[in-house]
């Protein structure tokens, strides 16, 4: 029997929260964009050894430019956040210390992986170029429509909350 823990997406709109989430559940990707709106929940059990599993209970919350304005009663409860960003529109991350901090200061024990999406619509040497901006805060570079560590993603952020 596996526990059930809460993870909540957050960040802009349009950054690929939705897109994640279907890749890494369905194993799918549309070039469709639907706006979520309030909440989606998804759920998928993962194995974390072969005595360990553990169901991701995944919100996917509505895209907003400031995360302090989120309805708290979404983020009541959460076990780990997936805090995500569109590495193609700087709009997404130029408020990365402030919104982090949020995070830290109402949140302080709960996990969050930091995740630059839409990897395969930028190079390396853009990435490189901005390492100011994200190698204090970014655990991973990812891909929704390539699938490009996305389980890897959500099973490191899984591996945090045994």
């Amino acid at each position: 029997m596996s526990k059930a823990k809460k993870i909540v997406l957050i960040g802009h709109f349009g950054v690929g929260k939705t897109s994640l989430i279907r890749r890494f559940v369905e194993n799918t990707f549309t070039k469709d964009y639907k706006v979520t709106i309030g909440v989606h929940i998804s759920k998928k059990e993962v194995e974390i050894t072969d005595e360990a599993s553990i169901t991701l209970v995944i919100w996917d919350l509505e895209g907003l430019d400031d995360i302090s304005k989120i309805r708290t009663s979404y983020l009541l409860g959460t076990h780990g956040f997936i805090y995500v960003f569109d590495l193609s529109r700087p709009a997404t991350y130029e408020n990365l210390d402030t919104e982090l901090q949020y995070l830290k200061n109402n949140y302080p024990n709960v996990p969050t992986k930091v995740v630059g999406n839409k990897m395969d619509l930028v190079n390396k040497a853009f990435i490189k170029q901005n390492s100011a901006i994200f190698d204090p805060h970014v655990d991973f570079f990812v891909s929704a429509k390539l699938g490009s560590r996305v389980e890897t993603l959500f099973s490191k952020l899984a591996e945090a909350l045994i």
